[in-house]
């Protein structure tokens, strides 16, 4: 019994020496060097949160916005209104004429579209050239409605006119025999042979009447 007693002093002693020192030595720090157990708070609160401590300290209610949420207003959509003003400035007219958004502007925001639209501007189809376009301005531009406007010069007509062929098709000159008034579409091949001959050395054409009467019967 008395050596039962002797293992148990002999745990029991230095664990009660080994409580003491622990506390010891807190109350010594606290004592001793207040400011430095504030310090260690301190820096532990400073310190940035690893992934799992910011996920646990994120209120769902108040995640980041989506980034279709940040673009919101930003970028053209499937939805967005395109208004293209077309403006003739010997007359001083417009038409205006609104529907969906190209499909191959989607996505654009204003930075891309202006990059776009000046491009376009530089370098135009040959169509436009004809037509008489000389350039373009970006009215508005937002998600909801884009605004472009197209200047144009418009060839006049003349009193008279003449066919030609250009490239296998068919042409319309002014009486200057110089610009291109329209480019007709019609395939030289597709005309009776006589009037190929005609057209080919160019075809005299005495007023606009006449010129309508012919697109209309050989236009496909």
């Amino acid at each position: 019994m008395k050596f039962v007693k002797r293992i148990s002093y002999f745990f029991v002693i230095p664990v009660v020496f080994l409580i003491l020192g622990i506390f010891l030595g807190v109350w010594g720090i606290h004592f001793f060097y207040p400011g430095q157990w504030q310090d260690l708070n301190e820096n532990r609160l400073a310190l940035p949160l690893t992934e799992e401590e910011t996920a646990a300290d994120t209120d769902p209610y108040e995640a980041a916005p989506s980034v279709e949420a940040a673009a919101s207003g930003e970028t053209l959509c499937a939805d967005t209104e395109y208004v293209l003003e077309e403006a003739d400035i010997v007359r001083g007219t417009t038409v205006e004429t609104s529907w969906k958004i190209p499909h191959k502007y989607i996505g654009m925001n204003r930075e891309n579209f202006l990059e776009t639209m000046e491009l376009y501007a530089a370098h135009p189809p040959l169509s436009e050239i004809e037509r008489g376009f000389v350039g373009l301005e970006v009215l508005s531009f937002s998600r909801e409605k884009v605004m472009v406007r197209m200047d144009y010069r418009y060839v006049q007509p003349s009193a008279s006119f003449y066919l030609a062929v250009s490239d296998n098709e068919v042409v319309v000159y002014l009486e200057d025999r110089s610009k291109v008034y329209i480019n007709t579409g019609i395939s030289l091949e597709e005309l009776p042979e006589q009037i190929q001959l005609q057209i080919i050395d160019m075809l005299f054409v005495p007023d606009e009447e006449t010129l309508y009467d012919f697109l209309e019967t050989y236009s496909s």
